[in-house]
Formats: C-alpha cells, structure tokens, sequence
C-alpha cells in the first residue's frame, strides 16, 4: 500500500458520501441552492484523487500490478454511484443508461482480475483514459445545471432532458472503449482462454 494507493482509495470513500449528500442535504443543513456547490466540491477532490495517484506512483516509483487493477476500479465505482445518484430527483436520469455504464465496466473489471490471477495486468487503454475524463465531465455538467436549476432558471424538464443527452453520449463512448480494450488485448484474453481449456483437457 504506497501513498498513491491511499489516493485512490479515498475515491472509493468519496462515491457513497456524495449520494448521501445528494439525498439527505437537508439532514447536513444544505439547502438546494448550495447543493450543486457541495457535490462539485465532492468532485473536484475525487477527479484530483484520479490525478495524484497516477503521478504519485510514477514519481515514487510505486506502480505496481494492484494500483493497475486498483485505479480503474476505483473510477468505476465513484463515477457509476454518481450517476446512479442522479437517477433520483431532480435529474432522472434513465437507468437503462446507467446499465449500459455498469455492464461494460463489471465486464472489463471481471477480465482485468482474472488475468491479474492468472498472471497478466492489463493496463489501462487510451481510450479508457478518455472515457474517465468523458464521464468526468458529464458529470461537472450536470451539476452545473443544477445550479440554474435551484435558482428556477432552468425547468426540471430541460434538466432532466439535456442531463439525459449529455450521459446518452458518454455511454455510447463507453460501450466504443470496452470493444476497444478488449480488441487490444485479445491475445492476453485468449491465451488465459487457452491456459484454462489446457488446464481442465484429461
């Protein structure tokens, strides 16, 4: 457990307390208006957390086969539990749109583990890194319509439809990098395939 570790880790921490913000602001005494700022706050310290880790790492030389399998994860979870937090009022958004996030992330987790327990780390790809910063942003702008929206300048209507078209496209791109990375690393995919039918062959 290096310090870039830790980093990530308070990413994982950061997922259940913005939704537990979202949804009971007013226990915190947070009312609507402050709320977009709160949860933006809650944001910017997670996509900083993204940031430092990687070069924390790399500066202290603790890139290891774990913060690999570690990292993403820990972006799966903290923007997925988000944009299931907005699936609640007043955002609503779908929650087909959130499956199609989740489907392809537990599909790509599950084949990271799994090759890391057979002995190969798949890193992350390019394309992945763009999906993070895609869904990162998506995420900013919903919360920055929240704060028209708390005012009464933006109907629930246009925020939930415009909220709606933004993830739309950030779940086309994250269905495109999940084919990506899978395409990339076929060749570790079906040489674990391989390993296993040799395994279990009498």
């Amino acid at each position: 457990m290096g310090i870039a570790n830790y980093f990530t880790f308070s990413r994982i921490l950061i997922a259940p307390l913005f939704l537990l913000v979202y949804l009971e602001h007013d226990f915190f005494n947070i009312n609507n208006i402050l709320l977009p700022y709160v949860l933006l706050t809650l944001l910017t310290i997670s996509e900083l957390s993204d940031a430092f880790d990687g070069y924390l790492a790399r500066k202290y030389n603790q890139v290891t086969d774990f913060g690999k399998v570690l990292d993403p994860m820990a972006d799966s979870i903290a923007r997925t539990s988000m944009f299931l937090t907005f699936t609640l009022d007043p955002v609503n958004l779908p929650v087909v749109l959130i499956f199609v996030l989740l489907y392809r992330d537990s599909i790509i987790s599950t084949l990271r583990t799994v090759c890391a327990l057979k002995g190969y780390a798949l890193a992350a790809r390019t394309s992945g890194k763009i999906k993070a910063v895609i869904q990162g942003i998506a995420v900013f702008v919903i919360l920055l319509l929240m704060i028209p929206h708390s005012l009464g300048l933006l109907s629930t209507a246009s925020l939930h439809t415009t909220s709606t078209t933004i993830v739309s496209i950030a779940a086309i791109y994250t269905v495109y990098s999940g084919v990506e990375y899978i395409y990339a690393n076929w060749s570790y995919i079906n040489r674990l395939l391989w390993i296993k039918r040799a395994s279990t062959d009498p």
